[in-house]
């Protein structure tokens, strides 16, 4: 590969030649851990990250990538994008890599929200993109969830037609809740919003679950935006990859503010990871037999739980969420928060086996429960 000729050519490379990737760090793909190293502190259940860390395989590629990391390793953004691609079905020139979802995510605010463009989300949902628009003099049109968990997709189309509205978010699997929200009405979605209206779909947890990706669609449209990690299932939260799919026009715009090159063992723990056939699948089986697992037993002692397709679930405590999570901290244990909508329900982020037996026992102790 060539080296670039100036500053901008450098930029375009980061960006264009990164163009594949997912948000979090992706790691090698091979086989699983069946345990994760141990915790010398606090069960961590809070952030939503994997508890298995990258796959050895994605860990022994950021290990062997560091020697060259005194370059930018253009070519191998471009074997992950690559890697992508392949599995995603779409163009090369719809894929874009960034150092994790998140930056495309505050893109999309910054670029179409503000004072003459609403944003639609929902309630609640992941709040980073809904705190950008406001901060812009955007309107933030919170739409709460149906009681099924799903988004109340048809709600949020018709308050984006009530006011000019730039961007629709959809979290799915949601974030903090884990619901699903149907591939029926996501098509819904997409057939009966504003015109000028973007769908931007965060689909960060997805492959903890069966639903079919959105991803195909970006090469049939250019009003949807679909984003993934790997900070989430591929075990790399602080790695930092994520990837954004759009027309490449979009694309355009996101790259309109600034490019930067990848972080090198993000790349190598990311190319590892897409190359192992199995760490999807087994990842999924060993999250949703503990999150079931735990969600039966929270029901049993009379806690009801919203149905969970993703790596965390919330659960309804009783009684006021954040102080349940402080005395659920003060036992070992750390949880998510409460939200606004609701008070007494709080995120729990799945964890391993033994920090969901620790997180029974210290929830058994601060409810009152039998353990």
């Amino acid at each position: 590969m060539s080296l670039p000729a100036s500053r901008r050519h450098f930029l375009q490379l980061a960006g264009v030649g990164l163009v594949a990737a997912g948000s979090g760090l992706p790691r090698l793909g091979q086989a699983q851990p069946v345990a994760a190293p141990a915790a010398t502190g606090p069960v961590l259940l809070n952030f939503n990250e994997c508890p298995y860390g990258p796959s050895p395989a994605a860990q022994q590629a950021a290990r062997d990538s560091i020697a060259g990391s005194g370059r930018y390793q253009f070519a191998l953004a471009g074997h992950v994008r690559d890697a992508f691609v392949a599995q995603a079905g779409i163009p090369v020139d719809h894929v874009r890599l960034y150092p994790s979802s998140s930056e495309p995510l505050n893109r999309a605010a910054t670029l179409w929200t503000g004072p003459e463009a609403a944003l639609v989300v929902a309630d609640p949902t992941f709040e980073t993109l809904g705190d950008m628009a406001a901060a812009r003099g955007a309107h933030v049109q919170k739409v709460p969830l149906r009681n099924d968990g799903a988004h109340d997709l048809r709600a949020m189309a018709a308050a984006a037609h009530s006011q000019a509205t730039g961007l629709i978010y959809v979290c799915n699997p949601n974030n903090p809740t884990g619901s699903i929200s149907p591939s029926a009405e996501l098509a819904w979605l997409l057939a009966n919003k504003p015109s000028a209206t973007r769908v931007l779909v965060d689909e960060a947890y997805l492959q903890y679950s069966d639903q079919p990706s959105l991803i195909a669609q970006v090469a049939q449209r250019d009003d949807l935006v679909v984003l993934r990690t790997f900070s989430k299932l591929y075990g790399m939260a602080g790695l930092r990859l994520g990837v954004a799919t759009a027309h490449p026009d979009r694309l355009r715009e996101l790259a309109s503010l600034g490019e930067n090159p990848l972080s090198v063992p993000a790349l190598a723990a990311a190319l590892a990871s897409l190359q192992d056939p199995q760490l999807i699948a087994q990842r999924r089986l060993q999250n949703g037999k503990v999150r079931q697992a735990t969600i039966a037993w929270l029901g049993k002692r009379g806690f009801s739980c919203v149905p969970s397709e993703a790596n965390c679930f919330v659960v309804d405590v009783q009684r006021d969420g954040n102080a349940f999570a402080r005395a659920m901290a003060d036992n070992g244990v750390v949880i998510g928060r409460s939200w606004p909508i609701w008070p007494q329900r709080v995120r729990v982020t799945v964890g391993t086996e033994e920090e969901m037996a620790a997180f029974r026992q210290a929830f058994a102790k601060v409810a009152g429960v039998p353990a």
